[in-house]
């Protein structure tokens, strides 16, 4: 991980995208008085979220094997259709 201030990355931009594509670098971008921002590859940013959507569909899972076990759970009775009618 590289922390690079915002002149810098501004006079080399190309260069430190190169560095996250090619390199798999995540660039903080520190600015002075600001909020900092991160330059990351396209395919790390895409991980990154499918972990996320990942995480929050086993706790989705997790809240719902809880509430069964808390006999908050309905039983139904599955129905067969068949596909000619």
């Amino acid at each position: 991980m590289l922390a690079v201030n915002y002149s810098t990355i501004r006079n080399k931009l190309k260069d430190y995208c190169d560095k996250a594509t090619d390199e798999h670098e995540t660039v903080i971008v520190t600015r002075k008085n600001e909020k900092n921002v991160v330059l990351m590859s396209l395919e790390q940013y895409n991980e990154i979220m499918k972990a996320l959507r990942n995480a929050e569909y086993l706790a989705k899972i997790d809240r719902a094997f809880q509430q069964l076990e808390a006999g908050n759970g309905q039983q139904r009775e599955l129905v067969e259709v068949d596909d000619d009618e």
